[in-house]
């Protein structure tokens, strides 16, 4: 089976774009220390628990689950292919 990979890198970063979001949400709505996100920050530069700071995660991780997802089916293509070429 080969994956589309335009549709998976797609499907990859609405799912990590909308995670990103939710998550800022939810550290919003429980009120949660700053620190908790001392390690994404150090990844996607102006983010922050705030409602801006959500858009700006959605946007990173929509674009990090782009790529990501891309790599991910362009690899596994690779390897099918390479296996099928084997007799597997």
């Amino acid at each position: 089976m080969i994956l589309d990979v335009r549709a998976f890198a797609l499907a990859c970063a609405i799912i990590w774009g909308a995670a990103m979001f939710v998550i800022t949400w939810w550290l919003i709505a429980r009120d949660s220390p700053a620190n908790v996100i001392a390690l994404v920050r150090q990844f996607y530069i102006g983010y922050s628990l705030s409602p801006m700071g959500s858009v700006v995660g959605m946007f990173y991780g929509f674009v990090d689950g782009l790529i990501g997802g891309a790599v991910f089916a362009w690899l596994y293509n690779l390897l099918v292919a390479r296996g099928a070429q084997s007799g597997e």
